[in-house]
Order: structure tokens, then sequence, then C-alpha cells
């Protein structure tokens, strides 16, 4: 029989790789909104109203399957991990709920606006509806990372009688690795859903439908990934640079150096063997890990032999950090030469071209790759420890036989996969039945959602209706 921690463990994971995929994407989904919104507001070009009309709809699928994978998750706290909150509950409680009370419920109450408020609500209202769902998303992940981080590097704290109490909120808060993985999380969501505006959008053009309104979500997602992704290198090494300092094991494991040197190399290839405590058909170029890591090409990285029974298992980390990186690469090429291939302002002359297209439809989903990649290297480098250094993960486990949470495991895990598939499906679906005729009359305008209301009045119904 498996190990009950284990299957909770894995469980867990399995509720954490679904629930992410999906704030992931509208968390900067909802700013592309905006700046839909904006450029219609400011141009009066009905391709921005297209846009926005298409890709609302996509947030709001997105939303809903976040908000029904979040509350499942929370359950877990309580059946499989009744010893988290237990010993950290004094922390983790408020931080969970100032996310639900000054975010969650932002985004619920102002997304109805966005969804049916066209033509009943004022054009400045409903921008400003857009703008606080995008903000709320935002702020969601505010929280839910200052709660992460803390995890990672606890302070502002004291033990007492086995139980966290709160010293001082800001340290807990903005502690030591808050602010690399925000930065760090907000420009992943970016780059996953600029990737999928301009995937889906090439996937339209590709099938024939090159109206304006998809060259300009295409260009808008080529473009905001070429910009992000040189500044999620540059958040990346600084990230590294705090990991270093404040979860050497981590950085061990990632870069698979077993014994304490300086000058380590970065290993293109190895397979880490626990066994043996080595790399097998290690392949690496001198120093350039410790260069990377400590920005000196001498720089002494700490090796996982001084951390025997205390750091994490190295393959899933090392693997892990090599297949982030990877599709970051792929993210980078992909990303410039479509901004290259895209550049100037004639739409008709600056197409795509189908290998360009089918690149990006090829990379739709490739931040979802990237970020479940880095969400494993984080959560699993934390290892043996669910809060580094103050709870061990086999310490706040339940008592709940192996054989039920490996029946519950399956059937969460069979679900997220149908229901994973089924988002996949329905966007492409969405792709494929969205007509945007090029001009539109004024008598044909309608409101974002439901049945058309009458004609339009003015911009406060910027959104055209289906061809």
């Amino acid at each position: 029989m498996f190990d009950p921690v284990i299957l909770a463990r894995a469980q867990f994971g399995a509720n954490i790789t679904f629930h992410i995929l999906f704030p992931t994407i509208s968390i900067s989904l909802g700013w592309l909104l905006l700046f839909f919104k904006l450029r219609f507001n400011k141009t009066g070009d009905t391709k921005w109203s297209a846009a926005y009309n298409f890709w609302v709809k996509v947030f709001a699928l997105t939303f809903a399957l976040g908000v029904v994978s979040g509350i499942t998750m929370s359950f877990q706290f309580g059946t499989n991990w009744p010893g988290y909150m237990q010993t950290v509950g004094n922390i983790a409680g408020p931080l969970l709920a100032y996310e639900v009370m000054t975010a969650f419920f932002l985004e619920a109450t102002f997304l109805g606006i966005m969804l049916f408020g066209t033509n009943r609500v004022s054009n400045r209202v409903h921008t400003i509806a857009t703008l606080l769902v995008a903000g709320g998303t935002t702020l969601s992940a505010f929280w839910i990372i200052a709660l992460n981080s803390w995890m990672q590097t606890p302070v502002g704290f004291e033990m007492i009688d086995g139980k966290a109490h709160a010293t001082d909120w800001l340290q807990i808060i903005f502690n030591p690795s808050f602010p690399y993985r925000l930065v760090h999380m907000l420009l992943a969501s970016g780059l996953t859903a600029s990737f999928l505006v301009a995937g889906i959008s090439a996937y339209r053009w590709l099938r024939g439908d090159r109206v304006p309104a998809v060259m300009a979500a295409m260009k808008t997602g080529v473009y905001v990934a070429a910009a992000l992704i040189p500044l999620q290198i540059i958040a990346g090494d600084f990230h590294g640079l705090n990991t270093l300092k404040h979860q050497p094991a981590k950085i061990a494991a990632m870069e698979g150096v077993w014994e304490t040197e300086r000058g380590a190399p970065v290993l293109l290839f190895g397979m880490p063997n626990e066994k043996t405590r080595s790399n097998d058909y290690a392949i690496g170029i001198p120093k350039v890990a410790s260069f990377i890591l400590t920005h000196d090409l001498d720089g002494e990285i700490k090796g996982l032999n001084e951390f025997i029974g205390k750091h994490p298992p190295v393959a899933p980390l090392f693997w892990g950090f090599r297949i982030m990186v990877g599709t970051g690469m792929l993210m980078l090429a992909v990303s410039w030469f479509g901004a290259w291939r895209l550049r100037g302002k004639n739409e008709q002359k600056n197409e795509p071209g189908k290998l360009l297209a089918r690149a990006l439809v090829a990379m739709s989903f490739s931040g979802w790759v990237a970020t479940v990649a880095g969400w494993y290297v984080t959560e699993i480098g934390r290892q043996p420890y669910l809060v580094y250094g103050v709870l061990k993960t086999a310490d706040a486990a339940s008592t709940v036989p192996s054989g039920m949470i490996a029946t519950t495991f399956v059937m969460y895990l069979l679900l997220y996969i149908l229901l994973t598939i089924a988002y996949v499906s329905v966007v492409f679906y969405m792709a494929r039945k969205a007509q945007f005729p090029s001009v539109i009359p004024p008598s044909q305008e309608a409101p974002l959602a439901g049945p058309i209301a009458g004609p339009a009045r003015g911009r406060g119904s910027f959104l055209p209706a289906h061809k």
C-alpha cells in the first residue's frame, strides 16, 4: 500500500496543477481586455471591440474553472492537511481571507458588468468595471503569492505552544522572497495570456478568418510576449540569487550539484542518480552555473551532500527547471520572430505567414507548460518542509487511510483531465465559431453578451454582434 503522505501530496499536487492553469491566464487576460477596451475608446475602431467581445468570453470561462478548482483545493487543507492550519493557521487564514474579501468579490461582482452591462451602463462605467476586474486578478495573485512566499521564507512570527503567531504582518507579507516570486508569477501570467491570445488568433487566421480583429489580437499577443520574455529572464536571474541565499538545497537540486564546488558547470544534460549521489551521462559547460547563480565564474555553490536528509528529491527539480527554461527559450525565439514578421502598421502586408501562424498555434498553451514546471520546482523544492524550516510535510498530514486518499485522488485526477480537455476544446470551438465582419453597420451593433437589446447608443454599446 502507498504511503498516505505521498498520496496526499500527489492529490494536492494534482489539484494545484489544475487550479493554477486558470489564474495564470486570467491574471493578465484581464489587462489585455482593458487594453482592447481603451484602444476602442480612443480610436472607435470596431476591431478592438470585436477582440474584446471574443476574449471576454474566454476570460469568463477561465474565471469559472479557476473558482471551482480553488474551492476543492481549500477543502483539502482540512481533509488531508489538518496540521497545516493547526500550526500556521493564524497566518495562512487571514491571508487567504484577505484574498477573498479584497480580490475575489471584486472580480466576481464587476465581471457581471463586463459581460452583461454594455447597454445597461455607460461606457465609462463599463471601462471602470474592466479595470477593477483586471486589478482584482492581480490583487488575488498578490495575496496568494504573499502566503506561498512566506511558506518558502517565513519571517515575522513566533512559535507559542507549537503554533505560529504573527508578530509583524508587514514582514510576513513582504517576506524576503515575496518581491521576486510576485514579479516572476505576474510575468509568467503575462506570457501565458499573450501566447494564448496570439495562438488562438493565429488559429483563426489559418482557418481563413482574417478580419482586422484577428490581426489586432494576434499582434497584441506577439508584441506583449516579445516585450515580457526578456524581463522574465532578468527577473528569473534575481529570483535565482534570492533562492540561492535562502534555499541553497533547492538550487543544488535544480543544477544537479552534489559536492560543494567553485566554478560549477551548468549541465546541459544528465541523469541525477540519488543512489550514487552523482549525475549519469553528464554533459556540462564548466563554470557557467557558478556564473549564472553568483555572477562569479569561481563562485561557490553548496552541494546536496551538505543537506543529506534535508534536501528535496533531485530529479523533479533538475528536469522541471530545464523544461521551464527550455520553454522560455522557445517563447523568446517565437515571439521575437513574430514581432519582426508582424512589424509595421499595414496589416495586409504584415500578415504572419503559415510558418509563424502554425508556430503560434503550437505555442498557444506553452505558458501552461512553463508555469507548471516552474511551480513544481518551487513546491517540490521546499521539501521535506511544508513551511520551510518550521513545519515538515509529514507532520501536517492527516491520518486518513491511504485507500481513501487513493480513491479520491484517482477521481480528482480523471475529473481534472476531462475538464482540461473540455476547456481547451471549448476555446478552439469558440475560435472556429467566432466570425466578425470587418465593417459593422450601426444597426447591427449589440451588447457584449445575450440577445441584441436594440440599436447602438454611441460608444456605450461598443461591441459588435456575431455575423
